[in-house]
């Protein structure tokens, strides 16, 4: 299968993989024949790429990092966490709501731990696109990707199971401050006034000052959403402080947060590929983010993930079949045509081997 944009689909594909809406349930299933009316009915989900299934893509498998199942448990325990805890802790003297936001961090932290397991038994460069979804509520999809993304990169620093677990609550919980601003200012899709972007940017404090008051969670936590769009040199918020004073969970949750917020599908743009939002990482290495991470970061997600069509450097043009741990920029490629661009009769080449080293990926995009 490979994975296209919506808008040069065509009536008579075959959709290659499902289509989910957040809780789990199919939209569409795989084998589907597009009709218009369909991709016209995508298109009003914002649905903006798609796997079919074509004679050159034959076999080629895409799978997602999490299980559908564990993904659809951690959204309902992120989902109700959030509202739980947002809801009771507004009254730091209701007894029974701090009892209830207690719970709602154990089974947080009961998710997470599922999670961890998850990544640490399973090797696999990270692909959170591999599956289309349609996404109800973007706050709690986003928190649980940043989970996810921040675990990977706390496992890649070689941080001990303890700390990757606290990297997860603090990532599920960064954006719990955005349940107080309203969502016509948080989901608009025009620019936003600097009235509106403070008023945004107020929710890292708000989400501080709720989860440091919550009994029995560590402060940490409440840093992570204090800290999450603090800059190394200092031109972030809410404080402006640099490197030294950053915690070090924070600088590693800066980059998922980012990552998936340019990689993930809104009403107002479509999603940025893996290997774009890299670059955006890129650029604000060493100034907005530590280089280090970024590095690490880069060796374990799927930045060409499977389906994808790219373009190499001898110009011709192939389809990632799978990707490499630790050498993700380096995939397996079916070559489908020439540096003529004509089509050939598909072979296979891997980046990674030796005999490749002086090819290059120039160039990648989700169209036919």
């Amino acid at each position: 299968m490979r994975l296209i944009t919506l808008n040069r689909s065509e009536s008579g594909y075959r959709l290659g993989k499902s289509i989910y809406y957040e809780n789990g349930k199919i939209l569409l299933a795989k084998g589907t024949i597009l009709s218009d009316s369909l991709i016209k009915r995508l298109t009003q989900f914002n649905v903006f790429t798609i796997y079919i299934e074509d004679d050159d893509s034959e076999g080629i498998e895409v799978v997602e990092s999490i299980p559908e199942e564990l993904r659809v448990e951690s959204i309902e325990a992120v989902t109700s966490g959030l509202t739980t805890i947002a809801e009771y802790t507004s009254n730091t003297s209701n007894i029974q709501g701090m009892m209830q936001s207690s719970k709602s961090i154990d089974q947080l932290q009961k998710t997470f731990k599922n999670i961890t397991t998850s990544l640490v038994e399973n090797r696999t460069a990270l692909n959170l696109l591999a599956t289309t979804k349609i996404v109800d509520n973007h706050l709690y999809t986003h928190s649980l990707n940043v989970a996810i993304y921040s675990c990977q990169l706390a496992i890649e620093n070689g941080l001990p199971r303890k700390e990757i677990e606290e990297i997860g609550l603090g990532a599920l919980l960064h954006d719990l401050g955005k349940m107080f601003i309203p969502p016509e200012v948080l989901n608009k899709p025009d620019k936003l006034t600097n009235e509106e972007f403070n008023l945004i940017k107020l929710h890292t404090k708000l989400g501080f000052e709720i989860l440091r008051k919550v009994h029995g969670l560590p402060l940490v936590i409440s840093h992570c959403a204090l800290q999450h769009h603090e800059r190394i040199d200092g031109k972030g918020y809410p404080r402006g402080i640099t490197s030294n004073n950053i915690h070090p969970y924070a600088k590693i949750l800066s980059v998922a947060d980012v990552f998936d917020a340019v990689t993930s599908q809104r009403v107002y743009r479509p999603a940025m590929l893996p290997h774009k939002g890299l670059e955006v990482l890129y650029s604000g290495s060493g100034t907005q983010f530590e280089k280090k991470q970024i590095e690490l970061f880069r060796n374990c997600i799927a930045i060409y993930p499977p389906g994808l069509t790219v373009k190499l450097n001898d110009g011709r043009t192939g389809i990632v079949v799978h990707y490499n741990f630790h050498s993700v920029g380096r995939p397996l490629i079916r070559i489908i045509k020439d540096q003529d661009n004509q089509k050939v009769q598909p072979y296979e080449i891997d980046l990674s081997h030796s005999k490749h080293l002086t090819l290059e990926i120039i160039s990648a995009d989700a169209l036919l």
